[in-house]
């Protein structure tokens, strides 16, 4: 059957879904297929061998890219189920699913980009084209052919086009406590951030002190600290929802809640009652800043090569090495420092994280500590907090201020971390991809070509659509891991996917915004501008996407779901 006539033997609107759930189970079953595949290509004597792995990267990392679009189809699907149930799946929400379903499915079948230029197709994967054509059944060809089409992109486009400008594309499927809290930080991004953020960005400033109090006031710092030290208790969705409506309005600032999240919870997780006591309330008010200082000159991802050393000597630790970009230091209270305490104990075991006490600084001074210099690293974007290198020379620290007062959990403790940490860039990264689209739209509805708006020609909108569409995917795959977080259940898969998947999707998002601009987004004045150097950091931080996909591909092949 040709395309044409299987849109026009589309399913009706009551039996789409129930197509779209069949269709995932071949998509399940084709996953399924390149993942023993991969693992035959990437085993010896029955086990992973690192040899193979590495030589079949693109197949193992393909497979992690493979696996984030299966759960992302599974996700649009559970989330209109989910609204359908609730009476909220209108005719914005089901395009969105539909071309959403349609355009990634149509993606795993026939080549999933990893990057701009390396694309993953099912040959990759071992693969045989039988294989592959008996997952392809009547089901896949129907939700191909009926979702991403020119009719409904036209007419989302349309949606798009007299929405609120201030809203998201369609229900986002949360509770009305989370849209209460949406639309509190909304408004305050709105009237403090956005009017500002460019004019930050090009001067290279620092985000004001008075900005940070208004995000302490609302809570932003102590979003999921328990009460009991001064925080609110919330979970991993709430934080996703603030961090994403910070980051629409400048990354900088939705930013500076990670690093409060980060020292809070190895605070909370491995800290003493003291620490925790002392700590986590000052956290939670912005009285202390913290920096994360983990990555060092030559290492990177490799913590297990870390060489900053701490020598203890009587109730000091003693810090000698060298950090780099390390971002809000200058202005910190709290560095989370990781060091190697036991220079005999090779690779991860030998670390122990500090909880590092120091002054803050200035432009003029930044590092007002005996022990401790440091140089501003000069970046494209992302700014608003400056990055440095910092060299430490006998910077002392008090033996009490060990996390947990016992050495060599350091890397253990970091780890704990991982999963919110990229679960909170995963929503940093749908903030920057909403704030594109936010950008393209305005600037698609005013600027007029030929005697129209640029809105009108199809190769513009249809570029907003799809910034909508896949800004919608990324935002429920990261909602789905906060849940998974929330539940208490281990989901760094889930984390490293959600992050995988968001990063592309900003830096897509931008790129499109930017090109929607034309010559204007090349301009410096132009936010576009910031926002493609913003977009860009995020498929580096946290997890280079190589690393991330990496790590996706060895859980999966050695066990993961």
């Amino acid at each position: 059957m040709t395309a044409a006539a299987l849109e026009k033997h589309a399913p009706s609107q009551d039996l789409w879904l129930d197509e779209a759930e069949a269709a995932l189970k071949s998509v399940e079953g084709f996953y399924a297929d390149a993942a023993e595949a991969v693992r035959k290509l990437v085993s010896k004597d029955g086990k992973i061998s690192s040899a193979l792995f590495e030589r079949e990267q693109h197949a193992a990392h393909g497979l992690s890219w493979l696996a984030t679009y299966v759960q992302a189809v599974r996700e649009m699907i559970a989330y209109a189920r989910r609204i359908e149930a609730e009476g909220k799946l209108g005719e914005t929400e089901t395009l969105l699913t539909r071309i959403g379903l349609s355009e990634y499915i149509a993606q795993i079948f026939g080549g999933i980009p990893m990057s701009q230029g390396e694309m993953v197709r099912p040959s990759d994967f071992g693969l045989t084209a039988e294989q592959v054509a008996k997952r392809r059944t009547a089901a896949i060809e129907s939700v191909i052919a009926s979702g991403n089409t020119t009719a409904n992109r036209a007419r989302l486009a349309d949606l798009i086009d007299h929405a609120s400008a201030s809203a998201t594309v369609g229900d986002a499927g949360l509770d009305e406590t989370l849209m209460a809290i949406r639309e509190e930080v909304r408004k305050y991004a709105e009237a403090e951030v956005t009017p500002h953020a460019h004019e930050w960005h090009l001067k290279n400033d620092y985000i004001p002190l008075d900005v940070i109090k208004g995000l302490a006031d609302l809570g932003v710092f102590g979003m999921t600290l328990p009460e009991e030290f001064g925080g609110m208790g919330l979970g991993k969705i709430a934080m996703c929802v603030v961090t994403e409506e910070l980051s629409r309005a400048y990354i900088g600032v939705g930013s500076l809640g990670t690093r409060s999240e980060i020292a809070g919870e190895l605070i909370m997780c491995g800290g003493t009652e003291e620490q925790k006591a002392d700590l986590l309330p000052k956290i939670a008010s912005a009285e202390i800043l913290p920096t994360a200082v983990f990555t060092e000159p030559n290492t990177g991802s490799d913590l297990a090569s870390l060489r900053t050393r701490a020598v203890k000597e009587g109730d000091v630790y003693k810090v000698y090495g060298n950090k780099t970009w390390i971002t809000h230091p200058v202005r910190a209270d709290l560095m989370t420092l990781l060091v190697r305490t036991n220079p005999n104990e090779p690779g991860y075991k030998g670390l122990s994280m500090l909880l590092a006490r120091k002054p803050r600084g200035t432009d003029a001074d930044p590092f007002p500590a005996q022990g401790m210099t440091g140089g501003e690293i000069e970046v494209l974007g992302y700014r608003g907090m400056k990055e440095f290198e910092i060299g430490f020379d006998g910077f002392e620290v008090k033996a009490e201020n060990l996390l947990g007062g016992e050495e060599g959990q350091g890397f253990k403790q970091l780890m704990q971390t991982f999963e919110g940490a990229r679960i909170q860039t995963a929503a940093r990264a749908v903030g920057v991809a909403q704030c594109a689209m936010d950008l393209a739209l305005r600037y698609a509805k005013e600027r007029v070509q030929f005697g129209k708006a640029l809105i009108n020609f199809p190769r513009v909108s249809d570029k907003i659509v799809m910034m909508a569409v896949e800004t919608h995917i990324a935002r429920q795959i990261t909602y789905f891991s906060a849940r998974s977080k929330d539940e208490g259940r281990r989901c760094d898969l889930e984390a490293g996917m959600a992050k995988l998947l968001a990063a592309r999707v900003a830096w897509a998002a931008a790129d499109n915004a930017l090109q929607v601009h034309g010559g204007n987004g090349f301009a410096l004045e132009y936010p576009v501008s910031r926002v493609l150097c913003d977009a860009r950091i995020l498929n580096i931080f946290e997890g280079a996407a190589e690393v991330q996909a990496m790590v996706i591909a060895r859980r999966l092949l050695e066990g993961g779901n």
